[in-house]
């Protein structure tokens, strides 16, 4: 079995504290920052998003005194239907219990923040191009329970980003730009993809198994749910996958889903994330460790049969 590496351009996880996350779901210990995604490699509407989030910034500028300021910031934040802007404890909750298993992206913003107001445009882009999320837009300025959210949800700088699925928290980000954003959407909210969510070692050595014989490549992405390089990696990951669907099989697993999983890792010897596992006709042939692009392409040609060059 060959391992291969770059030391030049691997950015990676450690696993030495994903233990701890494991035990904990909800917990953002793994928070690092990311680089832009690819966006040709988006599943979901490619014709919006070829305008690479270009709604025009002056739709967005505020009234100047503070009696007009409020009542236009309202104006303007709800001519988004797709984007739900939420006024109460009730409401948000309500609209949590609605999405059940959808994606959540939730936005925490204030009327004085000129980041708020430029991160918001990608809001509504991705609002109209994922059909399999739900966006909400908190102002925590607006009143006393808007304020309360911020609060319960340990909001303490805008804006700040929290990502829900069935009402769990599954990440969360601040400071973030467009491109950040939409890797971090894909990564949690794209249900269609090609890729396979394993969720135990059975359906890891059933899939195994079941490609054993027709010489398919299986490549499965070993990763963490609170991963930045494995997020960031993520999205070429997912164009391989669409690109090379007839010769390949593509799966992922996020070790910190359950303690199984993570015992299935140490079994691997995977000690970073991302890592990449490559298996053809029922054995490991090999890893590549890292969230190099171009190297996770180079590698699976490899393994394809076709001779790579660095």
């Amino acid at each position: 079995m060959q391992k291969s590496t770059s030391m030049a351009t691997i950015t990676t996880t450690s696993l030495a504290t994903a233990a701890a996350v494991c035990r904990e779901p909800s917990s953002i210990a793994m928070k690092a920052s990311l680089r832009a995604p690819d966006f040709s490699s988006l599943h979901f509407t490619p014709q919006i998003l070829q305008r690479k989030l270009s709604l025009s910034t002056p739709s967005l500028v505020m009234a100047r005194t503070a009696s007009q300021r409020g009542t236009a910031e309202r104006n303007i934040y709800e001519q988004d239907a797709k984007v739900i802007q939420v006024h109460t404890v009730k409401e948000f909750d309500a609209a949590l219990e609605a999405a059940k298993n959808k994606l959540v992206v939730v936005e925490y913003a204030a009327s004085h923040s000129p980041n708020s107001r430029k991160i918001y445009p990608s809001m509504v882009e991705l609002s109209l191009a994922c059909q399999d999320a739900v966006f909400i837009l908190v102002m925590g300025d607006e009143s006393g329970e808007t304020k309360e959210l911020c609060e319960r949800a340990g909001i303490d700088k805008v804006p700040h980003f929290i990502f829900y699925k069935n009402k769990e928290i599954v990440h969360e980000e601040e400071g973030i730009g467009p491109d950040e954003l939409l890797g971090d959407v894909l990564y949690y909210g794209d249900p269609d993809a090609p890729i396979l969510q394993l969720h135990s070692k059975e359906e890891l050595q059933g899939l195994i198994k079941q490609h054993k014989e027709d010489g398919k490549l299986l490549v499965v992405d070993v990763g963490l749910k609170h991963c930045g390089p494995c997020v960031k990696v993520y999205p070429t990951f997912v164009k391989l996958a669409k690109k090379m669907r007839e010769t390949a099989v593509f799966a992922r697993i996020h070790g910190d889903e359950n303690e199984e999983l993570m015992g299935l890792l140490k079994q691997m010897e995977v000690v970073e994330v991302p890592t990449f596992l490559f298996f053809t006709g029922g054995e490991l042939r090999g890893r590549y460790v890292g969230s190099g692009k171009g190297e996770l392409v180079g590698e699976i040609l490899r393994y394809q049969g076709v001779r790579v060059t660095y």
